[in-house]
C-alpha cells in the first residue's frame, strides 16, 4: 500500500486516513471546507507515479454518472495540472475506493460536447470549481473512471 506523503496539507493527509480506517464516514465530505455547501461524495483514488513508479492516493470529489466515476483535475485552479492527472495520463489503469467498496478503473479524459455536460453536473455537485476555472488559463480535465 502507499504512504501518504508528507507534503500533503494536514486536511488532506487526515481525509486519507479517515479513508482507510473508516471508509464509510469518510465517503461523504463537508463541502463547506472548501467553499461549497452540504456534504458530498468523496472517493479515495490510488494512482501510479508517473516518475516513480510509487502508488500515489488522493480523495478526490466525485460523482457517478453513467455507471462511471466523474473526477476534476482543478487542483483549486492553479496553472499546473495535478500530480494524480499526470500519473492517470501516463498510466490510466488506478484503484479507486468508493465508501467501502473497492474497484480498479481505468482513466480517460472528457472531450467535446461530453467534457461539457460533466463539467457542467460537476459545476452544480461543488461550485467552487466554476472560480477555479476562472483562476487559471488551462482547461480543468474532466477525468471519467470507468470500472474494469
Amino acid at each position: 500500500m502507499s504512504e501518504i506523503p508528507a507534503e500533503l496539507p494536514k486536511w488532506i493527509a487526515d481525509h486519507i486516513k479517515l479513508y482507510l480506517t473508516d471508509p464509510e464516514k469518510a465517503h461523504l465530505w463537508d463541502a463547506s471546507l472548501g467553499g461549497g455547501s452540504g456534504m458530498i461524495p468523496t472517493l479515495l483514488l490510488i494512482t501510479t507515479g508517473a516518475k516513480t513508479g510509487k502508488q500515489r492516493m488522493l480523495p478526490l470529489i466525485y460523482k457517478q454518472i453513467d455507471g462511471n466515476f466523474v473526477i476534476v483535475a482543478s487542483k483549486g485552479g492553479a496553472p499546473s495540472h495535478p500530480g494524480w492527472y499526470r500519473n492517470l495520463k501516463a498510466n490510466p489503469a488506478c484503484e479507486i475506493r468508493v465508501g467501502k467498496d473497492i474497484h480498479n478503473a481505468k482513466a480517460r479524459v472528457a472531450e467535446g460536447a461530453e467534457r461539457e455536460k460533466l463539467w457542467k453536473e460537476m459545476v452544480d455537485l461543488y461550485g467552487p470549481y466554476r472560480q477555479y476555472q476562472e483562476r487559471t488559463d488551462r482547461q480543468i480535465p474532466i477525468v471519467v473512471l470507468e470500472p474494469q
